[in-house]
């Protein structure tokens, strides 16, 4: 198998710490075994575009394993969604080659904590927030988050240090009542109505895809959905309130 199109690129962070040894043991020779040893000293240092884009796309494969066998059973909703979702922002090259590594992947057990500790250091809170919807989706994909999926969801944002009020506004982006609407915008339904303008403000800018532009405009496309799910649950408020 061959991972030229984008694994065997720069990879940028990812290629040391506990990520850069999960890849070492999936690619086989790829990384030297001193490097995949290592955690990167460099913390946020400054990578390319390309590095931290694939370093993106490497910890969205691994946290996607861990997320497809939190209870205990792959299906292949999940697959399909992994592959689609990376076709449709990276390209059929490197959703071919991505399956075929999170295959590998599934076969190894994932310590959570330590990769997301990689991750957080890294990489900057919306970039977080990102990956946290990606993962989110896919355990939506069969239409169903079990218990163990969604406590591994939240495992995953506390070891990412998201705020919890913001890792329930991301699970809640995959539900369309009322009351979800409310829980996107972070706020209670009795609050007033200058305070959800408010809200829709502070998580519009906390949300805006530019926020993630420094992984190019392949992530950035994939996090307008996210920025259209608080514009969607902000319009579905005022027209529940009545607001012009």
């Amino acid at each position: 198998m061959g991972y030229s199109k984008w694994i065997t690129g720069a990879l940028g962070w990812a290629l040391g710490g506990p990520i850069g040894g999960l890849m070492g043991f999936a690619l086989g020779s790829f990384f030297d075994k001193n490097d995949a040893g290592t955690t990167s000293s460099r913390g946020r240092a400054k990578y390319s575009g390309t590095e931290q884009r694939n370093s993106f796309m490497v910890s969205l494969l691994i946290l996607s394993s861990a997320i497809m066998k939190a209870d205990k059973r792959v299906l292949k909703s999940e697959l399909d969604y992994v592959k689609r979702f990376i076709s449709e922002n990276f390209g059929e090259d490197a959703a071919a080659e991505s399956v075929l590594l999170l295959r590998d992947l599934l076969k190894q057990d994932v310590n959570i904590e330590s990769v997301c500790s990689q991750i957080r250091i890294n990489t900057n809170s919306a970039t977080r927030l990102q990956l946290l919807h990606y993962l989110t989706g896919i355990a939506r994909a069969d239409g169903n988050v079990s218990s163990d999926e969604l406590s591994m969801l939240r495992r995953i944002s506390a070891a990412l240090s998201i705020p919890f009020q913001d890792g329930e506004s991301i699970f809640a982006m995959f539900d369309k009542g009322l009351d979800a609407a409310y829980q996107i915008l972070e706020i209670d339904k009795n609050v007033t109505d200058e305070e959800v303008k408010k809200a829709y403000k502070k998580m519009a800018i906390k949300h805006h895809p530019d926020k993630v532009s420094s992984l190019g405009v392949d992530v950035q496309r994939s996090a307008e959905e996210k920025f259209k799910k608080i514009n969607e649950a902000y319009e579905k408020i005022k027209k529940d309130r009545g607001l012009v």
